[in-house]
């Protein structure tokens, strides 16, 4: 007996069902990361999230569904968007989380085996689903407020201000375009290589053809970090599973379209000339205003863990280190290796790629003491200025040593506001604290004294560490602030 279920209902176990739904997204054909086959991404909406709407209920109405290679050309006639169809027999999968928090914990293959049956507006016994009216999207007041370094994935709905150029190196190529929402907050949103090339195409010859301004439905959209002039800006980009949609016909979207429409001249207004980076509206900072700044000296004697906020001065002293690792593009897991080949990943269980990660150490020094932390990922990648396919080859297929002096041109004599966060991890013996770069931005008056670049690092505090031992200046008076001389870490060579 085949069984009649709604998408939250079909598990791995499930047998004989069959599922009506709308296709609200289809992806263009895209290759894998490994570029060893063609994939297509749909999603789907079952007629649950019609009638009813709640924002937990997304993950359970709505479902990812993929086709490969020969199933792309077979199907491209018969799905089409906001169409509604009869579905049986496709295989159901566990969701990775390799590129991103998936939309539910199952995706769908369509192959050859899969029964899809469309249902046309004529068809009396069957009728289709009506079109959908509800988009579960992130207003862009509540991105900053989101972690930086999660793999959190949301939908925006936006405005396109400003369509860069799409430039870059041949394996790393991107466009830059300017969004905004109706409440006039802007963010930059980064397309990547044949995004940038396909969608960034599409959205720029629309914006030279068009009266008005175009609108955006970008899915599966990543946060990131953008380092400008004298801010940390949160940016957002596309990932490997997104999908960006031109002026979709949701009510939502027709609705800030009329918006844009009636408030043009203000929107460009706004939108910087000079570079696509910039905005003549206040940037949206990492680091929230009003949080208690401490001492490196104070964070680092701290027996707590979890967020702190130091200003400080930011130099590379080991300019020696590797500045990038290698991963399991699945979980992420480091490897002691630089050979790229695929391999079986005991923990993904499942033949995988490795990848290169940006991540270097680097010292943050104020007047009260110096520490050495990790930057990583994106923020790492743009405070170097290259990617980590660029580290990668320069230092470990070409065994050079990566140049960072022009780095040390940029974070001279600056001080920045940095979020850090402070960890721990256990030995044998022991627990230590680490910590890690989440967020930095310049601050806009930097006092004319510069801090010591001298003084001594601290080594990784154990959690039972409480106090730290602290000697005086020999010159000056007897109430001189204490300065701190734990020992130095010897220099890699």
């Amino acid at each position: 007996m085949v069984l009649r279920l709604n998408i939250n209902r079909i598990e791995l176990a499930t047998r004989d069902w069959i599922c009506k739904v709308q296709i609200v997204e289809i992806g263009r054909p895209r290759e894998s990361p490994d570029k060893k086959c063609r994939f297509q991404n749909l999603i789907l909406e079952d007629e649950e999230l019609i009638s009813v709407f709640y924002n937990s209920y997304f993950q359970e109405c709505q479902i990812k569904a993929v086709m490969y290679a020969d199933e792309i050309e077979q199907y491209a006639d018969k799905l089409k968007l906001m169409n509604t169809y009869l579905i049986s027999t496709a295989k159901v999968k566990v969701s990775p989380t390799s590129y991103g928090k998936p939309i539910h914990k199952f995706y769908w293959v369509l192959d050859k085996e899969t029964v899809i049956e469309h249902i046309k507006p004529s068809n009396e016994l069957e009728k289709p689903l009506p079109p959908p009216t509800k988009l579960d999207i992130t207003t862009f007041d509540r991105i900053p407020h989101m972690m930086v370094d999660s793999a959190a994935e949301i939908d925006i709905l936006a405005i396109v201000l400003r369509c860069g150029p799409y430039a870059g190196r041949s394996h790393q190529k991107c466009r830059e375009i300017t969004i905004c929402d109706n409440q006039k907050n802007q963010f930059l949103l980064t397309l990547w290589e044949d995004f940038g090339e396909i969608e960034g195409n599409e959205i720029e010859a629309k914006m030279a053809t068009e009266v008005d301004l175009i609108v955006i439905l970008g899915r599966s959209i990543g946060i990131s970090t953008y380092q400008a002039m004298c801010y940390t800006r949160l940016s957002l980009k596309i990932r490997f599973n997104s999908t960006i949609r031109v002026d979709p016909n949701y009510p939502q979207a027709v609705e800030l379209i009329n918006w844009a429409k009636e408030n043009k001249a203000m929107l460009l207004s706004r939108a910087s000339e000079k570079t696509s980076t910039s905005s003549s509206a206040r940037p949206m900072v990492v680091t929230p205003d009003g949080q208690q700044v401490i001492s490196i000296a104070e964070m680092s004697s701290s027996a707590s863990m979890g967020l702190f906020y130091v200003e400080a001065e930011m130099d590379i002293s080991d300019e020696f280190q590797e500045f990038c690792v290698i991963e399991c593009s699945g979980c992420k897991q480091k490897k002691h290796t630089k050979d790229r080949k695929d391999f079986e990943c005991p923990k993904c269980n499942r033949k995988t790629t490795l990848v290169p990660r940006c991540i270097f150490q680097i010292d943050l020094i104020d007047s009260t003491a110096t520490t050495t932390t990790s930057i990583s990922g994106e923020l790492g990648e743009k405070l170097l200025s290259m990617t980590a396919e660029d580290i990668f080859d320069i230092t470990c297929f070409k065994r050079q040593s990566l140049s960072v002096n022009h780095v040390h041109e940029m974070l001279s004599n600056k001080l920045f506001q940095i979020q850090l966060r402070k960890s721990s991890w256990g030995s044998s013996n022991n627990t230590h604290a680490t910590l890690s770069i989440l967020s930095y931005m310049e601050k806009e008056h930097t006092p004319h004294s510069t801090t010591d670049r001298n003084s001594k690092k601290i080594r990784p505090l154990e959690i039972s560490e409480v106090e730290v031992m602290a000697t005086t200046t020999t010159a000056g008076s007897s109430n001189a602030m204490p300065k701190f001389e734990p020992p130095t870490p010897t220099k890699k060579v």
